[in-house]
């Protein structure tokens, strides 16, 4: 092998070894800037969401979910949806996140109420919510001689019943709202430690 064959190898080696090294450096830092939907907590803030004055409900409720804007922290940068790199100064919206609401349809839980406790005995709270054939049967016992006006402003006032079409009442978005918790298989049961 002559010396200028041994240059020309050597001369392809290294070209052949900058070009990978700066592959190499291309595909790290595409790995390093993650999706702006990876971010970790502290990394954004997402602004609170767009309350309608008249459903109490975020503006963009859809399927008891709405998307509320994410601003990724100054200095911060990762990739966008369209997979872009970007550097945030702080103010650029980066991804949306999804917030649970409540499907509402027009039913107000006050009137609800406020119609179980002074008219209940009429049935003019279950006329309210939808349901006639109850109203009816309300306001022919006179509400079943006050037992039954009495259960039903329970069932009515901790939002055990609803509106019939199976929405949820309008209740104010910082108000007193109810929360189900529902048990499952899956609920951790503390046992019982007997004295």
């Amino acid at each position: 092998m002559s010396l200028a064959s041994f240059r020309r190898n050597l001369w392809s080696f290294l070209l052949l070894f900058s070009f990978l090294a700066a592959l190499y450096r291309t595909l790290v830092a595409a790995e390093e800037a993650d999706s702006c939907d990876n971010l970790r907590l502290g990394q954004y803030l997402c602004r609170e969401p767009k309350i309608d004055d008249t459903t109490q409900e975020p503006e963009n409720c859809r399927d008891a979910a709405a998307r509320v804007e994410c601003l990724p922290a100054p200095n911060v940068t990762c990739r966008l949806s369209n997979g872009t790199e970007f550097r945030f100064s702080g103010e650029e919206v980066g991804f949306y996140q999804t917030v649970p609401c409540r499907n509402v349809s027009g039913y107000s839980y006050k009137v609800a109420v406020a119609l179980s406790l002074f008219l209940g005995w009429l049935g003019a709270d279950r006329f309210y919510l939808g349901y006639p054939a109850l109203g009816v049967l309300k306001f022919c016992t006179v509400g079943f001689c006050g037992i039954g006006t009495l259960l039903d402003f329970v069932l009515v006032a901790t939002q055990t019943v609803g509106p019939s079409d199976g929405s949820d009442y309008i209740v104010d978005y910082y108000g007193a709202r109810l929360s189900r918790l529902p048990v499952t298989r899956d609920t951790y049961r503390k046992p019982h430690l007997s004295l």
